[in-house]
């Protein structure tokens, strides 16, 4: 096999879709386990749908997704941060990019950017109409209109007609003289019998060439579609491997009649599934979110997400149970014949228990750092929470006890905004614990004080040492001095203090919340817990 060369192209039309991501994702895990390419090709030919900033988007996206291209369209930034130290990338040969001066090219092969290559396009477009495989329509848009209706009512075919296939060479070029608006069209012939071309994910493949529309291959405005420049660059720049969408199979057999054409050898082709609302409809952004950029504002950690995304047509094989992969572990396990033919369905309860089996993974310092950079710590419950909660040393504090608890980075102090809070709201009955009385509940509170005031400010820092002197007071046997029990339930003891640290009745543990709160503030709260009883 030749040395794979594979490519992502996306249109800068909006910010990176999930399905582009999943495209982008396999298509480099295959380059990566075959010692093969990454190419970055900025498909932006279609100006009704050009979006300004979408395309450094898209390229910064892919950056923070871990995506890195080995060739192709560059930011500035990437050059000179991500580049910098890779001996396969010299950022003395990147070319600034014509229409982009934010971009930069980098390969043998460029420009990467379509819109730069137009003299290219319309050269082979005129090859095509040379040898009879494409040639000039001049249809009104108010008679292709028409010809649609007719044939809507007769219940044809929606496809060209050939009508400007019969002009005369002298009209042609009379017309072509004049500049009158015309496309390219490509010529099918009524003979041609079935197209069959083999596909790595669904096999062998058969359209009938009767229900291939005279496709137009470059535009009036002197544009190239999709279909003509597609074929034109992976040609040129050797893409040994096509993978793409599902949406692209259709078009197939449009650009293998464009390769044998062009007499090139067309290359691999693998259509990957859909990616499919809940109720089966293709995912769309009138039911969820669809931007990767999104899921990241949201708390999604970027090595879940891909793990995800990975997951959504795709699996490690018979026998192979793993769901946790980290990129490494997928450019080894990754191989086409296991994705599948069937659409795949974005589950996001199965995305948000992915997402917590990742947080749970980080370091408190890796995990702050995560939390802040996101800046989900720019939320009203913190900010205006006191100035020692919020210090670097205390929200690790909250972290490390939330931490196993988090479905994502936003989700932090939500679930327990008694850490952040100047005072707590709650009845004194909360405080005790079943059908004891208000003196039992205030002894179990006096001592619980007591016994927290009694340490030092060298013990509140281990919350192996809060939990074990607190652990003894309840009564139970592990934690006490001589090894018995105190006969008592540990309730009486942990249920009081519990509430009067949180106010609710749900939390995590009351050492835990003691430890995170620290020595004054823990003694505060039960100072005012006894005055609500008295």
């Amino acid at each position: 096999m030749d040395k794979v060369r594979v490519r992502f192209a996306p249109s800068p039309t909006g910010f990176l879709h999930v399905g582009g991501l999943r495209t982008a994702l396999y298509n480099y895990l295959f380059a990566k386990k075959n010692n093969g390419s990454f190419i970055l090709r900025i498909e932006d030919t279609d100006k009704n749908r050009f979006v300004e900033g979408a395309l450094e988007s898209l390229v910064d996206m892919l950056d923070t997704m871990g995506l890195i291209h080995d060739e192709g369209t560059f930011t500035n930034h990437e050059i000179q941060t991500i580049y910098a130290d890779k001996p396969r990338i010299n950022p003395a040969e990147a070319t600034v990019s014509k229409n982009y001066p934010s971009l930069v090219e980098i390969g043998e092969y460029g420009p990467y950017i379509q819109s730069e290559r137009l003299p290219l396009y319309k050269k082979y477009a005129k090859k095509l109409v040379e040898s009879g495989a494409g040639y000039y329509c001049f249809c009104s848009t108010g008679r292709l209109a028409m010809l649609r209706e007719e044939q809507i009512e007769n219940k044809l075919p929606a496809k060209y007609d050939k009508y400007c296939l019969s002009l005369s060479p002298e009209e042609i070029q009379e017309r072509l003289k004049v500049r009158a608006p015309h496309v390219i069209r490509l010529n099918i012939s009524d003979e041609r019998g079935d197209i069959v071309f083999g596909d790595l994910v669904r096999g062998q493949v058969t359209i009938h060439a009767r229900d291939i529309d005279d496709q137009v291959l470059m535009k009036s405005d002197g544009y190239p579609t999709y279909h003509l420049a597609n074929v034109v660059d992976d040609h040129l720049m050797e893409i040994t491997h096509v993978i793409r969408g599902e949406e692209w199979l259709p078009s197939t057999p449009k650009h293998i009649l464009l390769y044998e054409a062009f007499g090139w050898k067309a290359p691999a082709f693998a259509h990957l599934p859909l990616l499919l609302n809940p109720d089966k409809s293709k995912l769309s952004k009138r039911q969820g979110d669809v931007a990767v950029e999104e899921y990241l504002k949201k708390g999604y950690l970027k090595e879940a997400l891909l793990n995800f995304i990975a997951l959504l047509g795709w699996n490690p094989g018979a026998g192979n149970t793993q769901e946790i992969f980290s990129l490494a572990e997928l450019v080894q396990t990754f191989d086409l014949r296991n994705v599948h033919k069937a659409g795949a369905v974005f589950d996001l309860k199965k995305l948000d228990w992915m997402n917590a089996e990742y947080i749970k993974k980080l370091s408190p310092n890796e995990l702050y750092q995560r939390v802040k950079s996101g800046n989900f710590l720019e939320k009203d419950l913190i900010k205006e929470a006191s100035q020692e909660m919020q210090t670097e040393e205390y929200l690790k504090r909250v972290l490390l006890i939330e931490r196993d608890r988090l479905t994502k980075l936003s989700d932090v102090g939500d679930n327990n905004p008694f850490f952040f809070a100047s005072d707590l709201m709650y009845h004194a009955t909360l405080l005790n614990w079943k059908e004891n009385t208000k003196e039992m509940t205030q002894e179990a509170l006096q001592k619980a004080h007591k016994i927290l005031s009694e340490l030092s400010n060298a013990d509140w820092v281990s919350k192996e040492t809060v939990e074990k002197v607190l652990m003894r007071a309840a009564g139970d046997p592990a934690h006490s001095q001589d090894g018995s029990a105190a006969g008592r339930s540990r309730g009486d003891f942990l249920w009081p203090l519990r509430v009067a640290l949180t106010g609710v009745q749900h939390s995590p543990s009351p050492f835990e919340v003691a430890w995170v709160l620290g020595k004054e503030e823990s003694l505060k709260r039960l100072e005012k817990a006894l005055k609500k009883l008295s």
